[in-house]
């Protein structure tokens, strides 16, 4: 017996009753609280940046949010040391200070109304500078300067990209009938509603490039897949056939979608044009396929499928074909995502009778349980593949958790007395 929310999601057969009620203002922002980190953090100090002392306080609370959230950094506290990267440091205080690393830098305003950020990192123990940037930016952008100072300082003491630049998507019910597709930083913040709707709205999807979101939406009385154009607002149909169309994911290319539709009897999965043109099937055996997701190669499509009798996720050639499986502990594996590498596989498995979050080395095919909630679903990597984000719920409430693909690092993001669902982590930006 599926749980309401994943049978909604397997059987696409929804109504506004089944799902949770999200009591929540609309334009309300994700809050996040860090419940883990990594084993060995790297000592970082992050003095304040020199210029106008409010503006650079602002940008420092960014870049030191950033990188405390990561799980990754212990950050030494500077006690109000300002510093620029003009300025040679005092590498013995910092050494004394517990620091390994440094980032100092200013940021300044033009008459024009543009601001410049500088940043330089240093490695304290080494005397020497590790790396350095500046960003053009205004003060409606200064969070995204941010954001990319903290990416690059990540980058260069961890040595892959950071993420602090990315988006999330998600959904929110404000009420009875009331829906948003919300899009926000990837702190949470600068939460803006791409999509308004009386009808629920499922199972969004990032284009590879960033620009578009793929969705399910019920604003016609039944589930028709779209594509949204973040940038100007307008959207196209994709799939609106007859019966159910749902569960849309991109092809890595992003020309494709894979899509679940029951126009020819039963939910099988077929691949469509992003304009919504050359339907192709895919799946063809009896019984539910569903939860189709490409592997980085663009040739493979993993799923799930009640097929031998219960849900167990499968993989296939994005042409069709014998199907193989992938999942075989338990007797309920759904939701697979792949990570960007290719090397991950990503799952809500029922373990105990709880839904929790597993991840598959598919190479040694050896699963590890990544959480010890009762109700996971949705998951979905961080573009570097660090992160795994997924709804759960918390005291009877809907949020979004975070957690490394090691299991060491956890984040909570909530948005106060409200729930929130179908978390979509988006693409690195360009």
């Amino acid at each position: 017996m599926l749980r309401p929310l994943l049978k909604m999601r397997w059987l696409c057969l929804v109504a506004c009753g089944a799902l949770m009620l999200l009591q929540t203002a609309a334009r309300a922002e994700l809050t996040i609280e860090i419940t883990g980190a990594g084993a060995n953090r790297i000592p970082l100090a992050i003095a304040d940046f020199g210029g106008d002392p409010g503006v650079s306080r602002a940008l420092t609370s960014v870049i030191r949010g950033d990188l405390e959230r990561s799980g990754l950094f212990k950050l030494i506290d500077t006690s109000g040391a300002v510093l620029t990267e003009t300025t040679s440091p005092a590498y013995d205080d910092w050494k004394n200070r517990g620091a390994d690393a440094l980032a100092a830098g200013s940021i300044s305003s033009s008459a024009d109304g543009r601001q410049e950020a500088r940043f330089r990192l240093y490695d304290v123990n080494k005397l020497t500078a590790l790396a350095g940037a500046a960003f053009v930016t205004s003060s409606a952008m200064l969070r995204a300067a941010g954001h990319r100072i903290a990416d690059a300082i990540y980058e260069k003491l961890i040595g892959e990209p950071g993420v602090f630049s990315t988006r999330i998507a998600y959904v929110v019910h404000s009420g009875p009938t009331r829906f948003e597709l919300h899009v926000a930083d990837a702190d949470g913040q600068n939460a803006q509603a791409a999509l308004k709707s009386r009808e629920p709205i499922i199972s969004p999807a990032w284009s590879p490039d960033g620009t578009r979101l793929a969705y399910v939406s019920f604003e016609n009385k039944k589930p028709v897949v779209y594509v949204h154009s973040l940038a100007s607002g307008q959207r196209i149909v994709v799939a609106n056939f007859k019966g159910s169309n749902s569960a849309p994911a991109w092809s890595p290319d992003g020309r494709r979608l894979a899509v679940v539709l029951s126009k020819d009897g039963g939910s099988q999965i077929f691949t469509v044009n992003a304009d919504g043109s050359g339907v192709q099937r895919v799946s063809t055996v009896a019984g539910i396929s569903t939860e189709p997701f490409f592997a980085p190669d663009g040739q493979t499509i993993y799923f799930t499928s009640d097929r031998g009798g219960s849900p167990q996720i499968y993989r296939t050639d994005v042409n069709g074909g014998d199907a193989q499986r992938v999942t075989f502990e338990g007797n309920y594996n759904v939701s697979p995502r792949v990570s960007p590498d290719g090397k991950s596989l990503a799952f809500i498995s029922r373990r105990e009778g709880a839904f929790r979050l597993a991840v598959m080395d598919l190479a040694s095919k050896q699963v590890q349980i990544l959480t010890d909630s009762n109700k996971d679903e949705s998951p979905t990597f961080a573009p570097n593949g660090r992160m795994i984000l997924i709804a759960t719920e918390i005291g009877g409430r809907g949020v979004l958790s975070a957690v490394s693909v090691d299991g060491r690092i956890k984040q909570r993001l909530s948005i106060p007395a409200g729930d929130v669902r179908e978390p979509a982590w988006g693409p690195f930006s360009k």
